[in-house]
């Protein structure tokens, strides 16, 4: 049920104001649009160390990789920054969401950019499966590998997309964890 604020795609044709997503309690949200997101990520780092046989050497290696991660993020547009832990023989390998803003001018259509990303999974060593799908916030381009799932859905008034990267390092994009994936993609809506 949607309240007056919350609509569906098909409910707008404006520029949605805002989004909501439901994301699980358990996936430490860092808000990547304010300044302290390094601090927030090294708290994420050193909670999922603590109690744990993690070396110092593979926590290091963590930090880097998700501040690597997060400053690459916030190049590209990226909002917030979600991470569940995802333990593995003592190292600290999250599972993650990135949620990023991609505005564009001009009309690209979800199937303008799914035969762009067709066209470059074809080039890669990697099987991706790129396709059009319609989430509840509207249409999207859906590419799956092994470890990832990215979502790039278009926003209502053509203001652009956005983006619902996932990867899951440890499981994979298989299971229980795909599902959780597509549930919180399902979740999305715009607020007008």
């Amino acid at each position: 049920m949607t309240s007056e604020s919350e609509s569906t795609a098909s409910d707008i044709t404006a520029p949605p104001k805002d989004y909501r997503l439901l994301v699980p309690r358990d996936w430490f949200r860092i808000d990547l649009t304010r300044q302290g997101w390094r601090t927030q990520l090294k708290t994420f780092v050193n909670r999922q160390a603590e109690g744990k046989n993690v070396p110092a050497e593979a926590k290091q290696e963590a930090w880097a990789t998700l501040r690597n991660t997060a400053e690459a993020g916030v190049r590209n547009g990226a909002l917030e920054f979600f991470l569940r832990s995802e333990a593995d023989g003592g190292g600290v390998l999250p599972a993650s969401l990135i949620v990023s803003l991609i505005p564009r001018t001009g009309s690209l259509t979800p199937n303008d950019l799914r035969e762009s990303f067709e066209a470059k999974a074809q080039q890669h060593p990697y099987p991706a499966d790129v396709s059009t799908v319609v989430l509840p916030a509207g249409e999207a381009v859906r590419i799956r590998t092994a470890t990832a799932l990215d979502l790039y859905v278009r926003m209502p008034g053509g203001v652009g997309y956005l983006v619902l990267a996932f990867v899951v390092p440890v499981t994979g994009m298989t299971g229980s964890m795909y599902r959780l994936c597509e549930s919180i993609a399902e979740s999305l809506r715009w607020i007008v």
